[in-house]
């Protein structure tokens, strides 16, 4: 007589083990838990925007305008010369930049001292792995055609500049040949500043100035400041 086996499906009974199968598991709960996370947010690349006023006269409006149009997270200004090599604002835009964020301004001359400056400008942002967007000349330096671009036209920028300095000295020197110097007109004619010299020496009995710098300023017609500058560069 032959006996058939039965198994339970208990508890400790698997029908796969004793058929010598490998026993079926559950997927592991942190895994199902890690499935249901949310997934983590890459950082966002920052637009950092850099502009320069080189006069009193100049305004950074227009220059703004552009930057916040292109969607700069943050804008830095410095109102200084071109050939001046302090730029303040200049250097925390730099020490604001992270890795993946682009340094934005609207021309080079902007952000340019000298062609030397540019292209270390360029070599510190490549290091940083930030990159370089120039909005009126349309360069982008995360591009090959960007970089490219960039040099040519930082060479050409530097090129105009000596140019213009070349010709402002021949012309200078072509006055002087003619008899002429440079700079401004003087703001007194000669009798006008005979006028000031005259009043501002008259001491009365007492030995104290007779005429305030108002007063000769209202005489010959012009602003206190032009007999002010006329008295200390006459010394």
């Amino acid at each position: 007589m032959h006996y058939r086996l039965r198994y339970s499906q208990g508890h400790g009974s698997d029908p796969a083990r004793h058929r010598g199968g490998e026993p079926t598991r559950a997927a592991p709960a942190r895994l199902a838990d890690r499935s249901r996370r949310p997934p983590s947010r890459a950082r966002v690349m920052a637009k950092i925007g850099y502009a320069r006023v080189s006069t009193r006269s100049q305004n950074d409006d227009t220059q703004v305008d552009d930057l916040t149009a292109y969607g700069c997270d943050k804008i830095f200004t410095d109102k200084t010369s071109g050939k001046n090599a302090a730029r303040p604002e200049l250097d925390k835009a730099l020490a604001y930049l992270r890795a993946g964020d682009v340094l934005v301004i609207t021309r080079l001359s902007r952000a340019m001292r000298s062609l030397k400056h540019l292209l270390a400008l360029a070599d510190e942002l490549r290091e940083r792995g930030a990159g370089l967007v120039v909005l009126k000349q349309q360069i982008d330096t995360t591009t090959p055609t960007g970089r490219l671009a960039f040099h040519i036209l930082g060479a050409i920028d530097e090129f105009q500049r000596e140019l213009i300095i070349e010709g402002t000295r021949e012309g200078l020197d072509a006055a002087r040949a003619r008899g002429r110097t440079g700079g401004r007109k003087p703001k007194l004619n000669a009798r006008q500043a005979a006028t000031v010299r005259r009043m501002y020496q008259a001491t009365g009995p007492d030995g104290k100035r007779q005429h305030t710098v108002a007063e000769i300023a209202e005489a010959v017609g012009v602003h206190r400041t032009t007999v002010y500058d006329y008295l200390n560069k006459e010394g």
